[in-house]
């Protein structure tokens, strides 16, 4: 009995002392952890995604309390209504947060971007891109193995069978940032909605050269550097021979879109173009013009026969002075000069005949007529001169 008394006693003195013990280090060593933090976590939708970029929803409840200040911090999963929230228990006043959403920036489909090779391995997309260049020609380009996929929580983002990319659900994604964290070729980014959902940004990340580009891929940025020189607010940079609009500074003006020849700029959720009235009447203008032009043939037609009849009327009226020019000529052979001006202006003398077959060559051969009908005036006077002048000499 009185060893079983004994160890009773010991065990309960050494509880006893142990119990002190640690209550002095549990006063000593004591965490004063504030208790709004723990309300703010209920509030909290306890995704734990890391898209607010603390760890989980109990580093960021934690980090709000500390910060004295909500500015800069938004719960992509809650959005602006967990905010309100928020700043309700720690009586502060909520920012105002733009929304967010991701965005893949490759327009690498099948028909803009043929494959090359087939990838048969382990369907993913680090894997592939540690040991791969991927199945085209472009080694930025998205691998399309689904790791995005597989990181999202909240099944926003699923790879299109048809064109092979990725494809976000905009109702569903929270901009958590799981799926552009998980791509290994940064394609996917996070970006503003904009205003009414719209945004334009460039739809591509390859850096090659313009010429490597575009053979790898038919919609590819080439850094022609246009969109640079035609955007008014100086959005777009031009580095590595890939464009890059700034959604801070982007206006959606869309000039930049109009202005890529490659169509790598894209504009999401705006209505279409209307056509410009200029554009519209360029169709009915044709028309119009060919019809013109069709009556202006005929037009022109009955013009040059109208000025062909007049040169040919014109022309007895120039070849009848000619006449006495050749009958008064020297009488060495006056029989032929006039014989051969008869002939030579027989034509004038019936312009209705000529007139209406070829005008224009008649009138022609009148001109000749007259010259030579000149020459033969000057020949008998050089003759005349020379017998003179040999006259003189004897």
């Amino acid at each position: 009995m009185d060893l079983i008394l004994i160890a009773v006693l010991s065990l309960g003195a050494i509880g006893l002392v142990s119990a002190v013990i640690l209550y002095v280090a549990s006063k000593k060593f004591a965490v004063y952890e504030d208790p709004r933090i723990a309300k703010v976590a209920e509030v909290l939708p306890q995704a734990n995604c890391g898209g607010c970029g603390y760890p989980g929803c109990s580093g960021f409840a934690a980090a709000c309390v500390k910060a004295g200040s909500l500015e800069g911090k938004l719960c992509p999963v809650g959005g602006q209504p967990t905010m309100v929230k928020v700043a309700e228990i720690l009586g502060l006043e909520a920012a105002a947060s733009e929304p967010k959403v991701a965005v893949v920036r490759c327009n690498g489909t099948c028909e803009h971007r043929p494959r090359l090779t087939k990838y048969d391995g382990v369907r993913s997309c680090v894997i592939a891109n540690t040991t791969y260049g991927g199945e085209t020609g472009c080694s930025f380009g998205c691998l399309g193995c689904g790791d995005c996929v597989d990181a999202c929580n909240f099944d926003a983002i699923h790879i299109n069978p048809e064109t092979g990319l990725p494809e976000v659900d905009e109702s569903k994604c929270t901009a958590c940032g799981a799926c552009s964290k998980a791509c290994p070729r940064n394609i996917i980014e996070i970006r503003p909605k904009g205003r009414n959902n719209r945004r334009v940004y460039v739809q591509c990340v390859n850096k090659d050269k313009g010429a490597v580009a575009r053979k790898a891929c038919t919609s590819a940025c080439i850094g022609c550097g246009k969109c640079v020189k035609v955007c008014p607010f100086e959005a777009i940079t031009l580095e590595n021979n890939l464009a890059y609009i700034d959604p801070t500074k982007c206006k959606s003006c869309r000039k930049c879109e109009m202005e890529c020849p490659q169509n790598a700029i894209v504009a999401v959720n705006f209505p279409p173009r209307k056509a410009k009235p200029a554009d519209a009447a360029k169709p009915a203008a044709r028309p119009a013009a060919s019809a013109q032009a069709a009556s202006a043939k005929p037009a022109a037609e009955v013009k040059t026969v109208e000025k062909a009849e007049v040169k040919t009327a014109s022309a007895p009226a120039q070849v009848a002075p000619a006449k006495p020019a050749v009958e008064a000529k020297p009488a060495e052979a006056p029989a032929k000069s006039a014989e051969k001006a008869e002939v030579k202006a027989a034509p004038a003398s019936a312009p209705a005949q000529t007139a209406p077959v070829k005008p224009a060559v008649e009138v022609k051969t009148v001109e000749v007529s007259a010259k030579s009908v000149e020459k033969v005036e000057k020949a008998p006077e050089a003759s005349a001169d020379k017998g003179a002048e040999t006259s003189k000499a004897q």
